[in-house]
């Protein structure tokens, strides 16, 4: 579940699942025996070493994406929006959201999608200064997002 805050605040962390640690850890120790096999032993640590650190801050760095809704801003990665500016959020289930983020898309929008979260959210924008049409955002809690977003819209007028 997201981390409750506040009234009205919501925060989720898309996190990577297990499996990409577990399929990661295969990969680096397989690429260990191989430079093991080639190379000289320290050589090949020290590498094996600076490999793991790259695939751990690719693993945090890529599954440390935000979503949030904190004092009547709304935030998806680095883009944060005021409310004020949103409007009809569309809780999406796994099909809806292939279909958006595929098919139906705007190549206007603001996409933050991640492989591993199959539901979103789509916002619609009525900022006349942004041309972007829409946010889709995964969330593994669409319907629970989409609610505080309407409730954050209707409260703010």
């Amino acid at each position: 579940m997201p981390a409750a805050r506040g009234a009205r605040d919501y925060v989720e962390t898309l996190r990577v699942p297990l499996r990409w640690w577990a399929f990661t850890t295969m990969l680096w120790a397989s690429m260990l025996l191989a430079m093991l096999a080639a190379l000289p032993p320290a050589v090949a640590l020290s590498l094996a070493a600076a490999l793991a650190g790259l695939l751990v801050l690719a693993l945090v760095g890529y599954g440390g994406a935000r979503v949030s809704l904190v004092d009547g801003v709304f935030s998806a990665g680095r883009a944060r929006i005021p409310v004020t500016f949103l409007r009809e959020p569309e809780p999406l289930d796994a099909q809806a959201t292939r279909r958006v983020a595929g098919v139906e898309a705007d190549a206007r929008a603001y996409l933050l999608l991640r492989p591993y979260v199959a539901t979103s959210v789509r916002v619609l924008l009525t900022d006349p200064a942004d041309p972007t049409p829409y946010w889709l955002v995964s969330t593994r809690h669409p319907g629970l997002l989409a609610d505080e977003l309407s409730a954050a819209i209707a409260a703010a007028g």
